[in-house]
């Protein structure tokens, strides 16, 4: 049972942040990864996209510091950092999922 995290990228500046999560499917992996409340395996965090384009997306995020990728028993995860990113930009990530949330019609937290 090997367990490995890659090394996490800091917390990006607030613009980094922002133009990550502006796009709609990387937005909608972090709001299913803050909703689940838990690491992810990649293939539940999208729809509609192929593997190479979903791999682009979890780039993006992870260089921004939101996300970091695990792999567990030789599965790869994708885990939302919340508590990195509070640390860093406080309020942010919460209130753009509430928003994103709202949006997609699913419960706000």
């Amino acid at each position: 049972m090997a367990d490995e995290a890659q090394a996490a990228h800091p917390v990006a500046p607030v613009q980094q942040v922002l133009a990550a999560l502006q796009d709609p499917v990387r937005l909608e992996i972090v709001r299913r990864l803050h909703n689940a409340g838990t690491p992810l395996q990649c293939g539940a965090l999208y729809d509609g996209i192929n593997k190479s384009t979903a791999t682009h997306h979890f780039k993006i995020l992870r260089e921004a510091g939101v996300t970091e990728r695990l792999v567990l028993d030789g599965l790869t995860f994708q885990r939302l950092r919340v508590d990195e990113v509070e640390s860093a930009l406080p309020g942010l990530l919460g209130s753009v999922v509430s928003c994103a949330n709202r949006d997609a019609g699913a419960p706000v937290s």
